[in-house]
C-alpha cells in the first residue's frame, strides 16, 4: 500500500508543478500589463482577473485528472472528493506586489493526504524559479525556466532544495511579509525579541520567503497571519529541504493561524524568542 500511495503521491506531485507552472504564465500575461482589472472582496483584500483566471486554470485541470480528489481553492470555495487527497489553490500569492508591478509573487499548489501535508508547489513566474517537493520525494528547485512546452511538467535543468547550515541565531537572517500584521495580532514585540536577536531582517513578502528558506538563501521566516491555501505548501517543501514549519507554538499541520519556518536548527530558539 505504501508503494501504492507514493506512486499516487508522485503522478500528483508531477502533475501539480505543471499545472502551477501554467497557471503562472497565464498570470504572468497580466503582470504589469494596464489590462490588468482589480476588485475588492468582502474582506477588503483584492483580487484580480489574473487570480481567477489561474485558479479556474489549475481547477479545470485538477478535475479533468483527479475527479475525486477534493479541492479548496482562495477565489472559488470548496469541491469535495472521496480520495483523501485534498488540494489547496492559492493562485496568486502576493496580490498586493502583483498589483504594484513587484516580482515577489507565486503560484501556490498544496495537497493535504488524510489530513496531513503531503507536497507542495510554488512558481514565481516573474523571476523565473519553481520550487517543489513530496513527502518522502525530496524537495527540488530550478531557476532559469523555460517558458512551458507542450507536454512538459518538471523543468529539465533541477537541483535538491537545501536548507542553510546556519546554527547561530545571531548569524541569521530571516524575513516576514509585513510587519503591520504582527501589529494586528498584537504581536509585534514578539516578533522584535527575534529580530533583534538575528544578524539582519528583511521584508521578502508572501512565499517569497519560504523560497528563500527552502533554498538556503536566508535562515528564517515568520508570518503571524496566515490563511489554510497559504500554508498548505509549505510544510512540505521546507520540511523535505531539511527544515522544519510549525506555528508558533510548535504545530504541525496545514491550517496553521502562524507560520515559523527555518532551516531547522535554528526553530527550537526561534520559537523560544517567540514566546517569551
Amino acid at each position: 500500500m505504501a508503494g501504492t500511495e507514493n506512486n499516487d503521491l508522485r503522478s500528483r506531485l508531477e502533475f501539480a508543478v505543471g499545472t502551477a507552472r501554467a497557471a503562472g504564465e497565464h498570470a504572468l500575461g497580466y503582470f504589469r500589463s494596464t489590462e490588468l482589472v482589480v476588485e475588492t472582496k468582502d474582506d477588503g483584500s483584492p483580487v484580480s482577473r489574473a487570480d481567477k483566471e489561474a485558479e479556474q486554470l489549475i481547477r479545470a485541470s485538477l478535475e479533468a485528472a483527479f475527479p475525486n480528489d477534493a479541492i479548496l481553492g482562495e477565489e472559488f470555495g470548496e469541491q469535495s472528493g472521496n480520495t483523501g487527497y485534498r488540494w489547496y489553490l492559492d493562485p496568486v500569492d502576493g496580490t498586493d506586489s502583483f498589483i504594484r508591478g513587484v516580482p515577489l509573487w507565486g503560484t501556490m499548489i498544496g495537497l493535504e493526504l488524510d489530513g496531513q501535508p503531503a507536497a507542495g508547489v510554488v512558481s514565481f513566474p516573474a523571476l523565473d524559479e519553481i520550487v517543489w517537493a513530496g513527502s518522502g520525494l525530496g524537495a527540488w528547485w530550478a531557476n532559469s525556466v523555460t517558458p512551458l512546452q507542450e507536454g512538459e511538467t518538471f523543468p529539465t535543468e533541477i537541483r535538491p532544495a537545501r536548507v542553510s547550515d546556519v546554527s547561530e541565531i545571531g548569524d541569521a537572517f530571516m524575513s516576514t511579509t509585513s510587519m503591520r500584521y504582527f501589529d494586528e495580532e498584537g504581536t509585534t514585540e514578539d516578533y522584535n525579541r527575534v529580530r533583534l536577536a538575528v544578524a539582519d531582517d528583511r521584508g521578502w513578502s508572501d512565499c517569497y520567503g519560504i523560497l528563500l528558506v527552502a533554498t538556503g538563501r536566508i535562515d528564517i521566516h515568520i508570518d503571524p497571519l496566515m490563511s489554510v491555501w497559504d500554508v498548505a505548501p509549505m510544510p512540505s517543501i521546507i520540511e523535505e529541504a531539511g527544515g522544519r514549519a510549525t506555528d508558533r507554538a510548535g504545530n504541525r499541520g496545514i491550517d496553521l493561524k502562524t507560520l515559523v519556518a527555518t532551516n531547522g536548527k535554528l526553530h527550537d530558539a526561534v520559537l523560544e524568542l517567540l514566546n517569551g
